[in-house]
Order: C-alpha cells, then sequence, then structure tokens
C-alpha cells in the first residue's frame, strides 16, 4: 500500500480523510508542520503524497513545503492543499512553492481520490521521464566519450591527416576561383557579387559521428565515399541574383562536377531557412597526381545568412519556452527577410539603370 500524510491541526478533518482513504492508502497522520517534517524525514522515499493544511501551530503549510523544497523532496511527493476557500493571492504562493492541487473543504469522497490519484499518476509519469532523461543523458555522454575517443584516434592516423590537407586544398582552389570571378566581376559590373568567403573543415569528431550516425565504416576510404561536406564554403552575396550569377559561373567551369544541387531558396525548408546548396568535384593538383575533392558551397545574401546564424544558436539553447512560438516568429523574420532581399535587388537594379 503506499503511505499518504495527512497534515492537519484539526483532528475532525484527520478523521474524516483516514476513513476517506484508508482502504486504499496507508494514512500517516500529523497535526502540524514539524510533525509532518518528522515524518517525512522517518519515511522520505516511501511518501507518494502529501495532504497538506496552511494554517497551523508551530509550523504553518507555507513553511513546510520551504522545506520540503529546500531537502528536494517535492520532486518526489505531491502535495495537495487542504483548504476551505483561498484567496487568489494564497493559492498563487501556493503553485509557486511547489503545490501540485487544492482539496477544498467539505470533502467529497469521489472529488479527494481523483484529485489524489490524478496527482500522484501525474508525478510517477513524470519522475518516469526524469529517469529516462538521466539514463539518456548518461548515454549521451558515454558516446560523448567513445566519439572523442575515436576521433583522437582518426586524428593520428597519418591517412586521416593526408585526407584533411586534400581537403583544405580544395577549399583553396574553390576559394581561388571565387575570387577571380569576383574580381573579373567588379572590374566589368563596378561592383562585387559577394561579400564575403568563410570556410571550415569538418572537425574528427563531427566526421567520426556522422558516420556512426548513418552506419557507415569508420575509415579514411569511407569519408571520401560517404561524406560529401567534409570541405565547406560558404560565400555571402549581397543580392539574391547575385547567388545564382555567381553559382552558374562557377559550375560552367569545365572542370567543375555538379554533384549535387539544393535550393533552399526557391523552395525553402519549412522553418524559413534559405540558401542555395551545391556539392561539387574539384581537381586538386598534388605533386604526384591530380585528384577530385568534394566539397559543398553554400550561397547566402547578408540577411539569410544573419537569419540562419541567429536560428543556429537559439535551436541549441538548452530551455527555451514557448518553442512553438520562436518557430513561427523565426519563419515570419525569414519570410520578412526574403521580401527585404527582394526590395534591395529591386533598389540596385533602379540605381544601376539611371546610370546607363
Amino acid at each position: 500500500m503506499q503511505r499518504i500524510l495527512v497534515v492537519d491541526d484539526a483532528e475532525l478533518n484527520r478523521e474524516l480523510l483516514c476513513d476517506m482513504l484508508k482502504d486504499e492508502y496507508q494514512v500517516e497522520t500529523a497535526e502540524d508542520g514539524r510533525e509532518a517534517l518528522n515524518y517525512l524525514d522517518k519515511y522520505p522515499r516511501e511518501m507518494a503524497a502529501v495532504l497538506l493544511d496552511l494554517h497551523m501551530p508551530h509550523l504553518d503549510g507555507y513553511a513546510v513545503m520551504a522545506e520540503m523544497s529546500k531537502k528536494e523532496w517535492l520532486k518526489r511527493i505531491p502535495v495537495l492543499i487542504i483548504s476551505s476557500e483561498l484567496a487568489v493571492e494564497a493559492e498563487s504562493r501556493c503553485l509557486e512553492l511547489g503545490a501540485s492541487d487544492f482539496i477544498h473543504k467539505p470533502f467529497e469522497r469521489a472529488i479527494v481520490k481523483n484529485r489524489i490519484k490524478n496527482a500522484m499518476r501525474l508525478y510517477t509519469r513524470k519522475n518516469q521521464l526524469e529517469r529516462k532523461v538521466e539514463e539518456q543523458a548518461v548515454m549521451l555522454r558515454k558516446q560523448d566519450q567513445i566519439i572523442r575517443i575515436q576521433a583522437e584516434k582518426l586524428k593520428e592516423a597519418e591517412p586521416f591527416h593526408r585526407l584533411m590537407l586534400e581537403y583544405q586544398a580544395a577549399i583553396m582552389e574553390i576559394e581561388t576561383r571565387l575570387k577571380i570571378l569576383n574580381a573579373e566581376f567588379s572590374q566589368e559590373y563596378k561592383r562585387n557579387p559577394f561579400e564575403s568567403i568563410k570556410s571550415r573543415l569538418k572537425s574528427p569528431e563531427s566526421i567520426y559521428e556522422k558516420l556512426e550516425r548513418k552506419g557507415y565504416p569508420v575509415t579514411v576510404e569511407s569519408i571520401q565515399e560517404n561524406l560529401k561536406d567534409v570541405a565547406g564554403i560558404r560565400v555571402i552575396c549581397s543580392f539574391p541574383d547575385d547567388i545564382y550569377r555567381l553559382a552558374d559561373l562557377l559550375i560552367k567551369q569545365d572542370d567543375i562536377i555538379l554533384q549535387r544541387r539544393k535550393d533552399y531558396i526557391q523552395n525553402p525548408k519549412p522553418n524559413g531557412y534559405r540558401s542555395l546548396h551545391l556539392i561539387i568535384g574539384v581537381p586538386v593538383y598534388l605533386s604526384r597526381e591530380k585528384k577530385y575533392m568534394m566539397a559543398e558551397v553554400q550561397f547566402r545574401t547578408i540577411a539569410m545568412d544573419f537569419w540562419a546564424s541567429l536560428e543556429h544558436k537559439l535551436k541549441y539553447k538548452k530551455v527555451v519556452d514557448n518553442t512553438e512560438e520562436i518557430v513561427r516568429q523565426l519563419k515570419v523574420c525569414a519570410d520578412s527577410i526574403e521580401e527585404l532581399d527582394y526590395q534591395m535587388q529591386k533598389i540596385r537594379n533602379r540605381i544601376d539603370h539611371s546610370r546607363e
């Protein structure tokens, strides 16, 4: 039988509640806050619920809840407040202190039993969920440790160092070609098609985690065959039409191989993300051979990059309230940014035409 503690300085209330609950629970009683805390000290893990009066001698219900909170008992034990009629301020204070529900006087047997069952059921589910989350957190920490160990082994392997060198060479090759196009465009049209270039190589940890997640072998050959975004380049342009113009000029070069194209500008992701993604093969000239290396090139406007950067940071916040509302607001911002991009492009076109 589950153990319940009834705390009330009125003997009649204690007897009424005991009579209602004795067939289903082992009922303990206390006539003030001090006695209640003594019971909880004695049976901290066996107590399934506490029915608590607020106004008692020696130690009132508020002080009992404060002490239960301090000792973290409220995380495991639901507290139902016994009351005849509570003012809004008192009820609000009880909820802030951690009360689960209220049992109003005069007591109605069915209501009392259902409120207790509901509170205990919710706490059981909450505690089960917390245990599951903790188990998953432990598992994730173990996986993270394994990833770090394996990534260190990968990092120490000479073939891996060689492969990273080749990917870095691919980044430099693509950057050079883009910079040449930028210089030519600047001379011909008196403006630059892009504002900046950012590049990165995937870390050993990220490479290992992605191979494991997708079920691929953790080998140098597997990295080349299965991961197309080890080398990444992000090109930040001023206007949407510059993105397409620059991307087309790059992939039209006769030694560039276009493997995949994903246009998230014309077809945004559901969250509002916009960007043009290209997976391309670029020749890298090494001392003994010419070798094609794969790289991912992303094209965004300044506004698209600003939105994506903030969305990425917000996505990895540990505790975020009103997630659905934040997602909705981000989508609204993404749509506004798209409209702004094209408005700015129209203004630029008007300025260009006025110069002709």
